[in-house]
Formats: structure tokens, C-alpha cells, sequence
């Protein structure tokens, strides 16, 4: 195997390989970003409707 030839190629595809890590875990945290914050909405819409329950009167009618 002639190492003259093939270790420069090796090493040039460093760079790409190396970004391509950077974009994948980039992308990662962006996602579980997004997931985490959907979850956390979620949560907070629940309560609120819990909440506007809690104000209902018990016969379904919205007070005055």
C-alpha cells in the first residue's frame, strides 16, 4: 500500500467528516430543544385548562 498516495487523501477527508459531526450534534441539540419545549408547553396548556375548570361553575355555565 503506497502511504504517499493514500495518507494525503485520508487527510482530506478529515475536514468533511469533522463537520459533518458538528451538523449532526448541532441538529441534535436543536431537536431535543424543540421536544423539550413542546413538552414543557404542553404541560402549561394543561394547567391553564385545569384552571379555566376550576372556574366553571359545577352545573357547565361560565360565571358572570
Amino acid at each position: 500500500m503506497n502511504w504517499d498516495i493514500l495518507g494525503p487523501a485520508l487527510l482530506a477527508l478529515l475536514p468533511p467528516i469533522g463537520m459533518g459531526f458538528i451538523v449532526y450534534f448541532l441538529f441534535k441539540s436543536i431537536i431535543g430543544a424543540d421536544a423539550k419545549e413542546r413538552k414543557a408547553r404542553a404541560q402549561v396548556e394543561a394547567e391553564e385548562r385545569a384552571k379555566a375548570a376550576k372556574r366553571r361553575s359545577p352545573n357547565g355555565e361560565q360565571p358572570e
